[in-house]
This record gives structure tokens, sequence and C-alpha cells, in this order.
């Protein structure tokens, strides 16, 4: 091998990596042939080097299909659509037979489009010429030292060894950055839902309205009230098994990264935080009972772009398309697909991109910027429990009072259930459903006149209520007044004639009049 030339191989693979900022892929074992990576230029995101003899143009062909198959490999492992491959020649003489054609167009390999292999060869003998056709990506800034003296040797390996020595140091610093914590709460929040969803099926099953009430899900109207801690329970309880299978998949995929990347503690703030914030946007944009641990998930993504806010070339060479792909995916399925709590999920997202930013990294401390993060988010929470707790939000709706009062009724709290009812029907006078419930507690504490008024009230606006009926002519018979009793009671068989207890109602009635004209 020519020294001359090998030491323009090294001035330019040292240059690449210390100037440029090129990473190594891989590097043949007699340090002859070198692939650097760089996918923020996008002209040149690879660009492989090789320092040979090229006597034939048949031998410089063969490699460029080398190339071009190798490049197929990379581009599959970097998940990438398409990929521009520079391959440089370092060679003391060019190919003796006419060579120039397969250097005119890049090398394009039948049935592989996405690959595209630009070559150039830096022939020693016309080193001026050669070197003034290299890919932009070197620039003036490249400066060959051809002052060639006794040294060179040393030369070749002082370029060498500090090349490479600077690579594996920026390397083993980017592989510390995923390696402040190891993802122990990740499994602990895994473990942890389980086995409150086992509790949750004891307990009368995880997609029954009362058993997610009773474990602390989001639930506005008992927000209101001041249970304050429906801010944080819901991340750990979840509705039905599916739930929680998807979302402690996404956890046991999602989780260690960050933890990783943040550290155990501050994980532990980013999940919290990330789950309050996604309960607090649900609070805010969405009325529904909810609960899931999705808005702390979406917190993790958060976290994970903000490390791509700050580390923007390691986000991207690393995880960053996956991670975008993944939330853009999850994103526009919230907002196509029916039922899904969205407000909760973007509430995340922004916490954990909050929180992170409050946090930082570990020993990469800013604390200004750290301090401008804290106030911001300290205001906008502020500023949004306010506007929900203040009544200029719409955060209790009338099906949400419903589920409430049903609640109390089941659990025989009817001073409750007509406390919540009496307020909202204070707004809406008419709706049927939360008269009829209010009827009901009013006969649950003896105010027969007022219940009968609710329930004449409900069949007046919808005169096929058959439980409305029914219910009436139980008021009714309890007064003893027979024949109103009877009345409602038919009308109740007449709209539902398969309901067993009507009929039933009807027969009793009619057995009470027998026996008073008996007398």
């Amino acid at each position: 091998m020519n020294l001359e030339t090998e030491k323009l191989f090294w001035q330019a693979v040292h240059f690449l990596i210390v100037k440029k900022h090129y990473r190594i892929l891989q590097i043949s074992k007699n340090h002859q042939e070198v692939w650097l990576e760089k996918t923020e230029n996008k002209e040149s995101p690879i660009i492989r080097l090789l320092h040979t003899d090229l006597d034939w143009s048949n031998r410089l062909k063969t490699d460029i299909e080398m190339v071009a198959l190798n490049g197929e490999r990379l581009r599959k492992r970097l998940v990438r659509g398409q990929l521009n491959i520079t391959n440089i020649y370092f060679v003391p003489l060019p190919p003796v037979d006419d060579y120039e054609h397969l250097l005119t167009n890049p090398y394009i390999p039948a049935g592989k489009r996405k690959i595209k292999v630009t070559s150039f060869i830096v022939d020693e003998a016309k080193r001026h010429i050669s070197l003034n056709h290299l890919p932009s990506v070197f620039g003036k800034e490249l400066v060959f030292d051809e002052n060639l003296n006794n040294d060179i040797e040393i030369e070749i390996h002082r370029l060498r060894h500090e090349a490479i020595s600077i690579a594996a140091t920026r390397a083993k610093a980017e592989e510390s950055v995923f390696e402040s914590g190891k993802p122990l709460l990740t499994y602990f929040f895994i473990i942890v839902q389980v086995i409150i969803f086992a509790l949750m099926e004891l307990q009368g099953g995880s997609t029954q309205t009362s058993t997610l009430i009773q474990f602390g899900a989001k639930f506005n109207p008992l927000i209101i009230e001041g249970e304050w801690w429906r801010f944080l329970t819901p991340m750990f309880l979840h509705i039905g098994f599916l739930h929680l299978l998807m979302n402690s998949m996404a956890l046991y995929y999602l989780g260690p990264l960050v933890e990783r990347i943040y550290g155990n503690i501050r994980f532990l703030f980013i999940y919290i935080f990330a789950g309050f914030a996604g309960v607090l946007g649900s609070f805010i944009f969405s009325t529904n009972l909810s609960a899931g641990a999705s808005g702390a998930i979406f917190g993790c993504f958060g976290a994970l772009l903000y490390f791509g806010v700050v580390f923007p070339r390691l986000f991207f060479r690393t995880l960053g398309l996956n991670i975008l792909i993944v939330l853009a995916i999850n994103l526009m399925f919230g907002f196509t697909v029916p039922g899904i709590d969205n407000a909760g999920h973007i509430g995340g997202l922004i916490g954990g991109f909050a929180a992170a930013g409050i946090l930082r990294f570990p020993k990469k401390r800013k604390y200004g910027t750290q301090i401008l993060y804290f106030v911001g988010t300290a205001v906008i929470v502020m500023a949004m429990l306010q506007y929900g707790f203040s009544g200029s939000a719409s955060v209790v709706d009338k099906q949400s009072i419903i589920i409430l009062a049903q609640d109390y009724i089941q659990g025989e709290e009817y001073d409750k259930a007509h406390k919540v009812l009496s307020e909202f029907h204070e707004v809406e006078e008419d709706s049927t459903e939360i008269l009829f419930l209010l009827s009901f507690t009013e006969i649950k504490r003896n105010n027969l006149d007022d219940a009968k008024d609710q329930l004449h009230r409900v069949i007046e606006l919808d005169p096929n209520f058959h439980e409305a009926h029914y219910n009436l002519a139980l008021v009714y018979l309890e007064e003893n007044s027979l024949e109103n009793a009877k009345t409602y009671a038919e009308n109740a068989v007449k709209i539902e004639p398969k309901r067993d207890d009507y009929q039933e109602l009807v027969e009793n009635i009619d057995a009470f009049i027998q026996v008073n004209q008996g007398n």
C-alpha cells in the first residue's frame, strides 16, 4: 500500500469524524475500510471510505455492487425509506482500463430503488484534480497536508488513533445518556395496576361503573365535591382486560427507555405528573367517567420529545422516527375512534414534556430553564384548576349526574342523591331521566306528593315512559287511591306488555279493589 495515499485516506476519515461529527458504523480489521454515519446530513448520511489498489474496472464495478448490498442491510437496520451512500476510493493509481462510466452516474441496484451509491476516486497521481470532485460534505474546510516527510507513518498512526478515539469517546458519551437508571419503577407500576385490576374484578368487575367510582376513577361530579385524589388514582385503574393489556404493553416498551434516560426519581415524577396532567385535561374537556394509565404513558412520549428537543441529533439517529410514528398513530386513533379520552392523552403528553423540562437530565442541569418550565407549568395548572372549579367550564353533564345519583341510590344514600339531582334539576328542568330519579329519591324519603308531581311531569314530557307510570301506580297504591293506581299500572302494561311485574301489579290492584268492594 502507498503511504501517501493512506495518509490522504486517514486525513479524510479524521476530518469527517472530528470536524463533521460523523460516527463510525464499521471499520475493517486492517483499518483500510471505514463506514461512517451522520443521518442528519441528508445529502451524505452514509460515507464509505476505502484505501485500496484498483487495477481493473471490473474490480471497481464488483466493489460498488457490494457497497450497495451492504447499504441495503444498513437501510433496513436504520429503518429508512431512501438511503444515499457516498463511496470514496483512495488509490495510488486509477484502473488501467476504462472506468469513468462507473462514476458518471450513481449506481442503483436492479429492483432496489431505495439505495443509491455515488462513487468517487481520489487518485494520488492526480490528487488535485480528484480532490476537486469530492462531495460537498468536505467543502473548503478539508486541507490535506502535502508535507511528506520521514514521519509519515507516525502521522498516519496519529490520525488513525485520534479519529478512532474521538469516535469511541462520543459513542460512549451517547450510550451513557441511556444508562441513568435501571427500569425498576416501570415494572413496579405494571405490577400495581395488575393487582388493582384483580381487586376490581373481585369487587364487582372493572367495567362496572360503581366499582370504578369506588376505586377512584375520574368522575367530575365527585372531584367538584372535593375528592381531589381522583386526579391521581385513575392512572392505576383500567376498564376491562384489553385496556389493561394494551396499557401494560405500552408501559413495558416505553417506560424502561424513559427511566434509563432520566433515572428512577425523575421517571417517578414524570410518570405521576403526566398522569395528573392527563386527568386534569380530561376533567376540563371531557365529562365522561374515565380511568387508565394512558395519560401517564403519553407523558413518556412527552419526555422523549423533550429529549429530542435537547439532543435532536441523538434522538433522530436512535429512536426519533419510530417514536414520532407511534405517537402520530396513537393521536390519530384517539381523534377518529369514539369513546377514547383524547383530552387525557394530550394532557399527559404535555405534562410529560413539562415534567422533563422541569427536571432535565442527570448531571445536565440548567437552573434558569428549569425554573421557567416550573413557573410556566404551575401557572397553567392553577389556571386550569381555577377554570374547572369555577363553574365556567362544563365539567358536569346530565349523564354524569345520573351515574352519580344511581351510585348513591345503590348505596341507599338517598339524601345525597336527592341533593345532586335537585341542583341539576334547577339547571335543566325538563329532563325526564333526572325527574324520574328525583321522584324515586322523594319516594324513599317519604315525600309522596313531590314524587307524584315529578312523575306526572315525566309522563307529560314523555307519555311512553313506562317506568314513570309504574312508579306512579305504586305511589297511588301506597295512598290507597286504587282507581288511580290501576289506571297508571294498566298504562305501564300497554306500553311494555312483556313486563311480568307490571302485569302482576295490575292483578294485585284488582284484588285490592275486589276486597274493598266486598267490604
